[in-house]
């Protein structure tokens, strides 16, 4: 076969190997290395420069924090779906992210009679996990930017998108941790290096370790949260209260100026939103109690059936 007298991809192009940089138990093009690489740089100045504006304005007592922090959240969203766009993906990536953002979306619209009981945030989460911290944000900025296409757009919708974004970001970021020693092994160093991409994440015991079991693969290492699962309910919970914490802080800077009033006024607007941010986050368990074990292997045969990355 004329692609296998070819290596590093060069088949068909006549550009021959392409150099080679070692990354854990393979090997990437350093092109490759150096996109990934400024990306995530990419990605961390956009999680840093939100807030680092936000405090500036609050210890500058800017008159223009408003306009300021909106061109910031703006511009931090811009990077994140720049570097999913980075990232080349295919249709067959694309249609699970944007079908889970379409189902928050509607979610959040099915249930607006209740003030802040909704699913975005759990599918958010559950998209992280399955997919990845990039289609995690995709998910939580998408579902938000739709859905008020219902309720409403307007200064405050690309805050819902930065900080619903942030939420299935950090979940991709917690499904990344691998288990502690001693939990889950692999049968061969090929398949490890597979099946802690993809595996079918059904957890069961044998010979005291936990393990992660793909049918018909053998046993795949197994992540922090499949080793302790309460974790991705306790994270959603405080993630949500993370969430009323953002759009609280732009609120307080950009409309209210609680500010100025000291630390009374600060006290008085988070105090005023907490039942409210208490119950997305009751809500957002909930929802990850009813649909997160089932979702996550659904997309799991997903993934493995058509090879999304």
């Amino acid at each position: 076969m004329e692609n296998e007298e070819r290596p590093n991809g060069g088949a068909g192009r006549g550009d021959g190997p392409l150099p080679q940089m070692e990354m854990g138990q393979g090997t990437v093009p350093v092109s490759r290395f150096v996109a990934r690489a400024s990306c995530v740089t990419a990605e961390i100045i956009a999680l840093v420069a939100t807030p680092a504006v936000l405090i500036a304005c609050a210890v500058a007592n800017l008159e223009q924090t408003a306009a300021l922090s909106f061109f910031v959240v703006l511009a931090s969203v811009a990077v994140f779906f720049a570097s999913y766009e980075a990232s080349r993906p295919r249709l067959r990536d694309i249609m699970p992210t944007v079908v889970l953002a379409a189902l928050a979306a509607a979610g959040r619209i099915l249930f607006a009679p209740i003030p802040d009981f909704k699913p975005v945030s759990a599918i958010a989460i559950i998209a992280g996990v399955a997919f990845g911290r990039k289609s995690g944000f995709m998910v939580g900025a998408l579902a938000a930017l739709a859905s008020n296409f219902f309720f409403g757009q307007g200064p405050w919708t690309p805050w819902q998108m930065y900080a619903w974004g942030l939420v299935g970001y950090g979940a991709g970021l917690l499904a990344m941790v691998p288990a502690p020693d001693g939990y889950g092994k692999a049968e061969d160093g090929a398949y490890a290096a597979s099946a802690a991409k993809d595996c079918a994440f059904v957890t069961s015991k044998a010979g005291g370790a936990l393990r992660a079991v793909e049918a018909g693969s053998g046993f795949a290492p197994v992540k922090f949260i499949d080793a302790y699962p309460f974790l991705i309910y306790a994270y959603g919970f405080v993630a949500c209260l993370g969430y009323g914490f953002i759009l609280n802080a732009w609120s307080i800077l950009s409309f209210f100026h609680a500010q100025a009033s000291g630390i009374a006024g600060v006290v008085a607007v988070y105090a005023a939103a907490l039942p409210f941010d208490v119950v997305h986050g009751v809500a957002t368990v909930v929802f990850l109690v009813a649909l997160y074990a089932p979702w996550r292997r659904k997309l799991a045969r997903v993934r493995r059936k058509f090879g999304l990355g």
